[in-house]
């Protein structure tokens, strides 16, 4: 008979196996960089809780065939303390055979001691499970967005995602990108490009800092929300690590956004490969400020070579972002799930701080390499 029960130690490698399958989409043996990372990552580091833990499915054979990935993620609401869990991978091998196997594992998780669960990748399918298990949806959290800054670099890496002898265009692009960006004017406002002169000259101060300091920032720059991480500093210092190591997504950048009296207004977090894409992780702002925070963001990212901005949004973004050419997305849906009404209420206006660090993103099975 099937069964449901908390990640061993002694499962990793079958849950690596299962991974490297599913998600890798290969069938050799998985390396072992992505056992020792899956071992660390939901039996060892800081903030592990063992009744918040991953769970496995076992079939009738008495083989792991299923997972789901739990990071136990401390939370205040309105200075009451609360225990959140992050549901991440969510796999069933076979499911043919066992078509309930990934409802099983959701309804158990969502059965466990936490007071709120929550999803930022859930799939069409997942969500409907979610939803069937009286999860809230919340489309405000569920967009991913996009700000063109170099149109012909832009265009040139999404297309060398399928035909790598494309980069050989590369000093052409850039070429057609200097001299249409030239032509624009200060504040100029299309949806191909950016000018190539900064709007926000003079305002504000942009510093780049480091992962630190803009841990230190954090919680000066979230406690508007009804709903915020209460992370210790081990388990923030461990996150922010892992989350700067993304070679698929570039060089990491911190940078913090000051007004002329000094005081932080915002920060930003991003990764980014020379010409390529900046994937943004998070972006923090005071209220009212968020407009400023992300131009300077996205002229940071422009001086330094970006082809575009990409990132998740948050609702406290999501009004600064109208009106500035960036486009939207849906791709995964952010979930949740909660016995408090309350908690519920908070998410669905707008006052619960997730995404980003914050969820899933931060982890290293999203952009991270396990190749030895």
């Amino acid at each position: 008979m099937s069964d449901i029960r908390p990640l061993r130690s002694e499962d990793i490698t079958a849950i690596a196996g299962l991974f490297q399958k599913i998600f890798r989409k290969s069938d050799e043996a998985p390396p072992q960089a992505l056992t020792t990372y899956l071992r660390h990552l939901y039996l060892e580091a800081p903030g592990c809780d063992p009744e918040i833990a991953p769970l496995v499915h076992v079939n009738d054979a008495g083989r792991i065939s299923g997972f789901v990935g739990v990071n136990a993620l401390p939370m205040r609401h309105n200075g009451r303390s609360l225990r959140a869990a992050i549901c991440g991978s969510l796999m069933v091998e076979n499911h043919d055979s066992d078509p309930m196997a990934g409802a099983r594992l959701l309804k158990a998780f969502l059965a466990g001691p936490q007071d709120l669960s929550f999803s930022e990748t859930a799939s069409e399918i997942s969500t409907q499970m979610w939803t069937r298990l009286r999860g809230l949806v919340l489309p405000q959290y569920s967009l991913d967005w996009v700000r063109v800054i170099r149109p012909a670099a832009f265009t040139l890496e999404l297309v060398t995602r399928r035909l790598r002898l494309a980069r050989s265009l590369a000093p052409l692009a850039r070429a057609f990108d200097g001299r249409y960006r030239g032509m624009m004017t200060r504040g100029d406002l299309r949806w191909s490009a950016v000018p190539a002169e900064a709007s926000t000259k003079g305002t504000l101060k942009v510093a780049d800092t480091d992962r630190e300091s803009f841990a230190e920032l954090f919680p000066i720059l979230t406690r508007q929300f009804a709903v915020q991480p209460a992370w210790t500093g081990a388990q923030f210092a461990h996150i922010l690590a892992d989350a700067t190591e993304k070679p698929d997504y570039g060089e990491a950048h911190f940078a913090v956004v000051k007004a002329r009296t000094g005081a932080p207004i915002g920060a930003f977090f991003y990764h980014m490969r020379p010409w390529g894409i900046a994937r943004v992780l998070q972006v923090l702002a005071l209220p009212g400020q968020a407009g400023l925070v992300l131009d300077c963001l996205i002229e940071h990212a422009a001086a330094r070579g970006a082809a575009a901005v990409n990132g998740r949004t948050q609702p406290a973004l999501l009004e600064a972002m109208m009106g500035r050419r960036i486009g939207f997305v849906h791709a995964a849906s952010t979930v949740i799930h909660a016995r408090d009404e309350k908690l519920l209420e908070a998410f669905r206006h707008s006052q619960g701080f997730i995404n980003g660090l914050a969820g899933e993103h931060w982890s290293r099975l999203i952009g991270g390499r396990f190749d030895k």
